[in-house]
This record gives C-alpha cells, sequence and structure tokens, in this order.
C-alpha cells in the first residue's frame, strides 16, 4: 500500500464517516431510544434528539479513518499473495480485511458509542458528565463495555456488507462498460448497507442494551440494586420486547 493510497483511505474515510455520522445522528438516536429497555418514550421520545452528538463528532473520524485504512491495507496485502488474488476469492479477501478492520476501528468505536448511547437513553445528561461518571463508577473498563459484543455484531454487518457492495459495483461497472460513477457506487453501498442491517438487527439490540446496563441499573429499585453491574439479555427481553429498528451504520 503506497503513501498516497493510505492518506487517501485516510482522509477520505474519516470525513466519509464524520459526515454520515452526524447527518444521520437523530435516526441513530431514534434507534438507540427504541432499542433501550426502558422503551422509546421513557428513554427520551423525540426530546434532545441531538444528545450525544459530542461524543459522535469526536469518534467519528478516527472511528472510520481506522477501518478503512486497515480495510484497504488489508486487502492489497492479501491481494499481494498468490492464493487470494485471484477474482473468484475476492469475496473471502474483502471478508477478511472488513472484519479485521472492525476489530481495529472497534477500539475507537466503543467507548465513543458507549458514552454516545448512555447519553441518548438520558438526555436530560450531558456527554460531558456521563463521560466523568463512567469513568467514576467503572473506571477505564466501563468505557468498554459491549465490547466483545459490538465485534461480534460489527463483524456479520462487515462480511455481508462489503463483499456484497464489492460485488454489486464490479457487476454494475461489467453491465455499462465503464467505471461506476460516485453516485452509483453509494447506490450500491446503500443496497449493502441495509441488507447487513436488517439481518444483523437483533445482535444490534443486544449490544445497544448491554452498554446501556449501567444507566438502566441505575433507574432501578433500591430493592433491585443488587443486580447492578450484571446484564441479563434474556430477562431483558422478556421485560420488555424491543421495537424493531434497523441500524443505519455508515461505513
Amino acid at each position: 500500500m503506497e503513501r498516497r493510497e493510505f492518506v487517501a483511505s485516510l482522509v477520505a474515510g474519516g470525513c466519509a464517516g464524520m459526515c454520515v455520522d452526524l447527518t444521520l445522528f437523530p435516526l441513530d438516536t431514534i434507534k438507540t431510544r427504541l432499542q433501550s429497555q426502558q422503551g422509546f418514550y421513557k428513554a427520551g421520545g423525540f426530546r434532545g434528539i441531538y444528545a450525544g452528538v459530542p461524543s459522535a463528532a469526536v469518534g467519528s473520524f478516527p472511528n472510520a479513518a481506522a477501518f478503512f485504512v486497515t480495510y484497504d491495507f488489508t486487502k492489497s496485502l492479501l491481494g499481494a499473495g498468490r492464493v487470494l488474488a485471484a477474482p473468484h476469492v475476492a469475496p473471502v479477501t474483502h471478508m477478511l480485511a472488513a472484519s479485521l478492520g472492525e476489530i481495529v476501528a472497534c477500539l475507537i468505536r466503543v467507548p465513543t458509542e458507549v458514552v454516545k448511547q448512555r447519553t441518548q437513553a438520558s438526555p436530560s445528561s450531558t456527554t460531558y458528565h456521563m463521560l466523568v461518571s463512567t469513568l467514576r463508577e467503572e473506571g477505564v473498563r466501563g468505557l468498554y463495555r459491549g465490547y466483545g459484543s459490538t465485534v461480534l455484531r460489527e463483524i456479520p454487518f462487515s462480511l455481508v456488507q462489503f463483499p456484497l457492495w464489492e460485488y454489486l459495483k464490479t457487476l454494475w461497472s461489467w453491465r455499462q462498460g465503464h467505471t461506476l460513477y460516485s453516485w452509483q457506487a453509494a447506490v450500491c453501498g446503500a443496497f449493502a448497507g441495509a441488507v447487513a442491517a436488517f439481518v444483523t438487527t437483533p445482535l444490534d439490540v443486544a449490544k445497544t442494551r448491554i452498554m446501556l446496563a449501567k444507566s438502566v441499573c441505575g433507574q432501578r429499585t433500591e430493592g433491585d440494586f443488587h443486580q447492578c453491574g450484571r446484564f441479563h439479555l434474556s430477562g431483558s427481553l422478556r421485560e420488555d420486547p424491543p421495537h424493531v429498528a434497523i441500524a443505519a451504520r455508515p461505513q
């Protein structure tokens, strides 16, 4: 991977991720509140729709940049080998590159996601106060609450999205006889993302509830306070079946 390609992936991926995150932030807030164990209206409803946006603004650029740099570097590295360079195994290369990219990006994404989602579900609080509260009560480990579930959600998402995206681009380009325009690549990405989001929504609900477990626990009665720090997914689902909210996640 040349220096020019590295810089292009870093800047383009970071800028694209930040623009999409900030543009679609109200939809992300609605999704988080729909998936919350509290229920949509108790979590804030349509009030404070931009709660948690500072966390997204700070983390979106480095998160997206880390993903695309890792994705493109891994693709070029695997493509240099004989086995994975053949066209018929290209989807495997894309899957491996996307999976590794998600693991790296989640190191940045999860802390910002924890603060953002807890603020979204508690709009009366601010991003700064939620960050300080998390660090004071749970330490740095609290910022990585749900890291495993996030990776388990993001990898299947990428395994569906990126091979499908690359395939659609290749098919469309072959049919029209020239390289795709930007809007055509965007259409392919939108369709691939929608399919991946639909498939992985149950995993996204689990991830959201694990990250919100602390804030939900803090709202329980004193008699239930001894259960703080523990997250029972099956019990949560029985008590309050989640609304289905397709996760729109930029790449």
